[in-house]
């Protein structure tokens, strides 16, 4: 079992699907504003769904996560494609995926992660490399603890979703108010670009090939069994550290979708 885990709960196998790898004691790491938002009818007996499953992950295991994301690289256009401005606010930060780009495109960043744990993970990352230019701050999309108008690039990376509990209308309005006039709001690895388009957003999306990379083979198989079980044969009979989007049946990160603040 994790140190981080519910000593009343049984360990797991380090293999458990991600759905069935929590139960509903666990669910006591959530902060109370955390249980309303991600369990607004409050605890059940159903099945702990995939998107509850990422924010227990980000809370009980975020080194966990950190494998995966070093597997997920992002499209290098999609980073050269962000200008380089004075004022930073990232949403959604996690661990660093694209803080640690961002670092080097602005003057001053602020990384807005609401699991404590990320936070912790993050701040050790960059106590070396980024003294003085970040703040990290505790926060959720829909309650941005910054200034109106006071970002001239607003990014989340793989984070925002639909829903209200991860974003959502009132995620986007958030990032919109504390964007300066003529900046820019950019969401990279967008899922929902129906949904964005619809809120004026533009869409790139970069070519190139692309694959998730992992250490070996057997750490492909092990998170592939654990993230993405639907694809565990195919990635088991290829036998390759790589793993193609389309086996998972992702698309990779290749994409973003910007506005520009015209008030």
């Amino acid at each position: 079992m994790h140190p981080q885990r519910l000593t009343s709960m049984e360990p797991v196998s380090r293999t458990t699907e991600l759905t069935r790898r929590y139960g509903a004691e666990e669910i006591r790491v959530l902060s109370p504003e955390e249980r309303a938002r991600f369990l607004p009818c409050g605890p059940s007996d159903a099945p702990i769904d995939r998107s509850l499953a990422f924010e227990l992950l980000y809370r009980l295991e975020p080194e966990l996560w950190e494998r995966l994301v070093a597997a997920e690289r992002l499209h290098p256009a999609v980073v050269e494609w962000l200008p380089c401005v004075e004022r930073v606010v990232e949403v959604g930060a996690g661990t660093g995926r694209l803080t640690t780009h961002l670092l080097t495109r602005c003057g001053h960043l602020v990384a807005v992660e609401p699991a404590r744990p990320m936070r912790e993970r993050l701040a050790a990352a960059l106590s070396t490399q980024a003294a003085g230019m970040v703040d990290i701050v505790d926060g959720f999309f829909d309650a941005l603890p910054v200034p109106d108008a006071s970002a001239d690039l607003v990014v989340t990376c793989a984070t925002l979703e639909r829903d209200p509990a991860h974003g959502g209308d009132a995620g986007l309005a958030e990032m919109e108010r504390i964007c300066a006039p003529g900046g820019m709001v950019v969401v990279v690895w967008p899922n929902h670009l129906d949904w964005l388009s619809a809120h004026g957003f533009s869409h790139l999306s970069f070519p190139g090939s692309m694959w998730m990379e992992f250490r070996d083979a057997a750490e492909a198989i092990e998170m592939t069994e654990i993230f993405y079980p639907h694809a565990i044969g195919e990635v088991r009979a290829r036998g390759d550290a790589r793993v193609d989007y389309d086996v998972i049946g992702v698309n990779p990160p290749r994409d973003l979708a910007f506005k520009v603040n015209e008030r």
